[in-house]
């Protein structure tokens, strides 16, 4: 049976920090450097993260999302600059937004600022060593999402048309127009921002043909009564005489 990778006798690796934080930014060198993980530099906002990756081209960003300057933003510009240096995120957030938006931007690794320190070594060595750095419940959201992406629903407005398509998020944020309302509530459910929930919104409305939510929600359930009166028809018909 293998042994665990001792850390401590791996090949050093450089790193570059940058957070607005400097108690976090403390804490993860503290966490890191007993370990072969040597910090290069630490930044507290996007601009400097992107100066300090060309200087030092290190191994290693790990950026957090929330920092002057987008860290997203920080990364996607360090992927383009730096391709050969890896990136993982540090984030309180749990939003789909925030996670999708890491990845698309060129980050190799999300994690959130409450993970073990303990951890957070052996986690970017497998990162460097081309490992995914996700918590279970991310990756659980990035396969959902993957599935979901391309799925439709068809709503049935009337018997003369085809119907009305919407994706499975549009959907989503439909039923929950109906049963929360408030923006606020429906980015918190489906853990996306409220700026997202309103596109989407405003996608439902313009495909719908609705003048506001409250139309789109009584057209909802409109479909729904006539896709039932369907059904029990349908269900009427095939008993025996």
């Amino acid at each position: 049976m293998e042994s665990d990778i001792d850390l401590t006798d791996a090949t050093e690796l450089t790193v570059m920090l940058a957070d607005d934080q400097s108690a976090i930014r403390a804490g993860v060198r503290h966490a890191l450097e007993p370990h072969g993980l040597r910090v290069v530099a630490e930044v507290g906002n996007a601009a400097d993260a992107v100066a300090a990756a060309r200087k030092h081209r290190p191994d290693v960003c790990v950026l957090a999302v929330r920092m002057p300057g987008n860290g997203i933003e920080a990364a996607r510009q360090i992927s383009d600059l730096v391709p050969g240096t890896k990136i993982v995120m540090l984030t309180a957030s749990e939003r789909d937004d925030d996670l999708f938006a890491a990845l698309r931007a060129g980050a190799d690794g999300y994690l959130l600022k409450t993970m073990s320190t303990e951890r957070l070594p052996h986690t970017i060595r497998g990162v460097v060593r081309g490992e995914a750095a996700l918590s279970r419940a991310m990756t659980a959201r990035l396969i959902r999402e993957f599935r979901e992406g391309g799925r439709h629903r068809r709503l049935q407005l009337s018997e003369v048309n085809d119907g009305i398509e919407l994706t499975a998020r549009e959907f989503e944020v439909l039923e929950r127009l109906r049963t929360l309302g408030r923006t606020a509530e429906i980015a918190a459910d489906l853990g996306i921002s409220e700026i997202t929930v309103r596109r989407h919104v405003s996608a439902i409305l313009h495909k719908l043909g609705a003048p506001n939510r409250r139309s789109a929600i009584e057209m909802l359930e409109r479909a729904e009564r006539q896709q039932l009166q369907a059904e029990t028809s349908a269900a009427v018909q095939q008993l025996p005489a």
